[in-house]
């Protein structure tokens, strides 16, 4: 039920700090496969892909391993959120039903200054779809707008069965309101100079935290907007991403053995 992973999986840094340094390229995806339970690939926030790379990547990982896909630029980019309908469907129409029982959330991530519409986003929210083919979708919005910070946004939100992103950043509005049935969590505030990212007292608080949604406690120490709620165990995504990202793969592999040992 939690699943912790890194940013795609093509950065040379990370050659000789986590990859071997004479893996092949070709190999690096299946390596990070094999380290991580779930990949944020965000290749599919710049451009399309084939089916047959989601199809690729379907074969490469094993059960129970989750892609998380980043919504395309050209849906949370634009002026008008609710005139996104096209092209939410040419994203969701490239072939990601490949992935079948492999295919995770779906990030849709938005710029720093998008500020809160709420006539807007509920029409925006209306545009996501439960399923695409027939396959189950859920999706996920990290918002970085302080004006993000209010009561309506997280009823909207709560009310389509999207989850609210978690981020642990120093700038963007951190907000920890559980909305739906799984959690998103992005770990953005990595410090280079400490090996695995986070000092070993911050890994044991964020497997703490992740054990607590697991079991859909609110934990405690995190900013709500509305009064923490509880409910039924929730599924965990969190991801070791950006800030330092040479240290990201150390992060998530601490956070992984953290779990394990408890």
């Amino acid at each position: 039920m939690i699943r912790i992973g890194i940013g795609g999986w093509t950065y040379e840094p990370w050659r000789g700090t986590f990859y071997p340094v004479d893996l092949p390229k070709t190999r690096e995806m299946a390596f990070a496969i094999s380290r991580m339970t779930a990949i944020e690939v965000n290749a599919t926030y710049y451009g399309s892909q084939k089916p047959a790379t989601f199809a690729k990547w379907a074969q490469a990982a094993p059960d129970g391993f989750k892609f998380a896909l980043k919504g395309s630029r050209y849906v949370t980019g634009r002026k008008v959120l609710g005139e996104a309908g096209e092209s939410i469907a040419r994203f969701l129409g490239q072939g990601i039903v490949e992935l079948g029982d492999r295919l995770g959330p779906i990030l849709w991530q938005f710029l720093p200054t998008k500020q809160f519409d709420a006539e807007d986003f509920a029409a925006f929210l209306a545009l996501l779809p439960s399923a695409q083919e027939g396959l189950p979708l859920r999706h996920a919005v990290q918002v970085r707008h302080e004006s993000f910070a209010c009561p309506e946004f997280i009823a909207l939100v709560r009310a389509a069965g999207v989850a609210v992103v978690y981020a642990d950043h120093a700038e963007y509005p951190a907000l920890a309101d559980l909305t739906t049935d799984f959690v998103y969590a992005r770990l953005e505030n990595a410090q280079e100079d400490i090996e695995t990212g986070y000092d070993a007292p911050a890994i044991d608080r964020w497997a703490a935290i992740a054990r607590e949604w697991e079991k859909g406690r609110a934990p405690d120490g995190l900013p709500y907007v509305v009064a923490a709620d509880a409910g039924a165990p929730r599924e965990v995504y969190m991801f070791a991403i950006n800030g330092a990202k040479i240290r990201a793969p150390a992060a998530a592999e601490a956070l992984i053995a953290q779990i394990r040992r408890s």
